[in-house]
C-alpha cells in the first residue's frame, strides 16, 4: 500500500483522500438509519450531501433537520469536521497523539495538506491546527448553547450549539434551523447579536488559514515580523469585509434590511459580507437582494477565504496578487511589490492560472446549468459560483436540480475544495521538464 501511494504525487493523494471520505459518507447517508423516516436515501442525493459536507460547502437537496435523523446529522457534521481539517491532517493527528513517528514523506504530505510553506515545523503546525480548531469550536459552542438551550431545551440546544459551531468554523453553512422553517438558515436569529457575532467570528477565524494562526500565535502583536503571506491575508480580508459591509449597508438599507433596527442593520450587513466568504449561512432572503448586492455577493463567493484554511474559492492571496499585478502593469513596474517585498514571478503565474481555471469552468457550468434547468442566467451563476467557491448560499435552485445538474454542482464543489490548480495537476501526467528555452517574440496586448 505504501509503495502504491509513493507512486502518486502529493496532490493526487490529497484528491483521493477527499474522494474516499465522500464515498464512505455516501454509503452511510444512504442507509435507512440516516433518514428521519427510516427509508433509503437515493444514492445521488446522498452523494450530493456527502460531497457538500466533505467539501464544506452547504448546498443541500434536503433540509438537514427535516430529512436526516440524528445519526444522519452526526454523519454530516463528522464529514464537515474531517473535510474542514483535511483527511490527511485528521489521520496524522491520531499518529501524533499515539506518539508514532512521522517520516519525511508524511511531513511533505502534511505540508501540502496544511498549506504550509516550509517542510520544517509541519508537526508543530499540525498540533496548533488541531488545538486551535477544537478550542475555537468549543468556545463558540458554549456561547451558542446559552442562546439555544432556553429556546430548544438542554440536550437539543447543546447538540445544535456544537453542530453550528463546527459548521461555522469549517465554513460549511449546514444548519438545523429547519425545525422553525425549512431552508431558513439562521433567519430565526437575525436579531440576536450574540448568535450573529459568534457565527461571524467563527467563520472569519476558520477562513484566515492555519499558517496565519501560527504566525499570530508565535509573534502575537509583533506585526512587522509577520510573514508576507500573513500580512497580505489579513489586510485583504479586512479590506474585503469592511468594504463589502459598508456597500451592503448602503445598497440594502431600504431593501432586505429595511425591517431591522439600525444596530441590527449593521450586524446583518456584516453577516452578508462574511457569509459569502464560503460560509453559506443567511439571515435574509438572498433571492430578494438588489442587483448590485448580488454582483458583490458573486464576487465575494468567487474570492472565498484564505489558503490553508477551511474555506474555498480563489483565495484572498490570489485576488491580492492579481490586483497588485494589475497596478504594477499600469505603472510599468517590472514586478509587483507590497510591504517592501517583491512578489515572485511564480506567484503571478499561479494566480493567473487559478483565476483562468475558475472563470472558464464557471462560465461553462453556468451555460450548461441554465440550459438544463431552463432558469435565468443570474440564478444559475449564483448557484454555480456558490458551488465552486464552496460557499453554500442559494437562491433556491439547488433542491430542484435534476440529476445532470447535481453531478455538475458536485464536481464544482469538489474542485473548489481541492483547488482548481491542484485538481488539474492531479489529473496531469507526471513528466520530466526539459530545460529548453525557445526564442521569444513580442505580441500586442490590450
Amino acid at each position: 500500500m505504501r509503495k502504491l501511494l509513493k507512486k502518486l504525487t502529493y496532490t493526487q493523494i490529497i484528491v483521493l483522500s477527499f474522494l474516499l471520505v465522500i464515498l464512505v459518507g455516501t454509503l452511510l447517508l444512504c442507509l435507512p438509519v440516516s433518514s428521519a423516516n427510516g427509508t433509503f436515501t437515493p444514492p445521488l442525493n446522498a452523494m450530493f450531501t456527502a460531497t457538500s459536507a466533505t467539501c464544506v460547502t452547504g448546498l443541500v437537496v434536503y433540509d438537514t433537520f427535516t430529512h436526516w435523523s440524528l445519526f444522519g446529522q452526526i454523519v454530516i457534521i463528522s464529514l464537515i469536521q474531517i473535510g474542514g481539517l483535511g483527511f490527511l491532517v485528521f489521520i496524522s493527528m491520531f499518529s501524533v497523539f499515539l506518539k508514532k513517528k512521522i517520516g519525511v514523506y508524511e511531513r511533505r504530505l502534511l505540508m501540502q495538506a496544511e498549506g504550509n510553506i516550509r517542510l520544517s515545523g509541519a508537526v508543530v503546525l499540525l498540533k496548533r491546527i488541531v488545538r486551535g480548531t477544537f478550542t475555537f469550536e468549543a468556545v463558540g459552542a458554549v456561547i451558542l448553547a446559552f442562546r439555544f438551550c432556553p429556546k430548544m431545551g438542554l440536550a437539543e440546544g447543546i447538540f445544535n450549539a456544537i453542530f453550528h459551531a463546527v459548521s461555522a468554523f469549517c465554513n460549511a453553512g449546514f444548519d438545523l434551523m429547519g425545525k422553525y422553517k425549512q431552508f431558513s438558515s439562521l433567519s430565526t436569529f437575525a436579531e440576536d447579536p450574540v448568535v450573529m457575532i459568534t457565527i461571524i467570528s467563527l467563520v472569519v477565524i476558520g477562513g484566515i488559514g492555519f499558517l496565519v494562526w501560527s504566525d499570530i500565535v508565535t509573534l502575537k502583536t509583533k506585526v512587522k515580523k509577520y510573514s508576507l503571506h500573513t500580512k497580505i491575508t489579513l489586510s485583504t480580508t479586512a479590506i474585503l469585509l469592511i468594504g463589502s459591509t459598508l456597500l451592503f449597508l448602503l445598497l440594502e438599507y431600504n431593501g432586505v434590511l429595511k425591517d431591522f433596527s439600525f444596530f441590527d442593520k449593521i450586524i446583518n450587513a456584516a453577516f452578508l459580507a462574511v457569509s459569502p466568504r464560503t460560509a453559506g449561512f443567511n439571515t435574509v432572503d438572498l433571492s430578494a437582494l438588489s442587483s448590485g448586492s448580488e454582483v458583490i455577493t458573486d464576487l465575494l463567493m468567487l474570492i472565498g477565504g484564505s489558503p490553508g484554511s477551511t474555506a474555498g474559492g480563489l483565495k484572498t492571496t490570489t485576488f491580492a496578487v492579481l490586483i497588485l499585478s494589475t497596478i504594477a502593469a499600469a505603472r510599468h513596474d517590472t514586478h509587483p511589490q507590497i510591504f517592501k517585498r517583491r512578489l515572485p514571478d511564480e506567484a503571478l503565474s499561479q494566480a493567473t492560472a487559478i483565476f483562468t481555471i475558475y472563470v472558464v469552468v464557471s462560465l461553462v457550468a453556468v451555460v450548461i446549468v441554465s440550459t438544463i434547468e431552463k432558469c435565468d442566467i443570474t440564478t444559475a451563476a449564483f448557484e454555480v459560483i456558490s458551488a465552486i467557491g464552496t460557499v453554500g448560499a442559494t437562491k433556491g435552485l439547488t433542491p430542484t436540480l435534476c440529476g445532470a445538474s447535481k453531478l455538475i454542482i458536485m464536481g464544482l464543489m469538489f474542485g473548489g475544495r481541492v483547488g482548481g490548480l491542484s485538481l488539474m495537476l492531479s489529473l496531469a501526467e507526471k513528466r520530466e521538464n526539459i530545460p529548453l528555452d525557445r526564442p521569444s517574440e513580442k505580441i500586442l496586448i490590450g
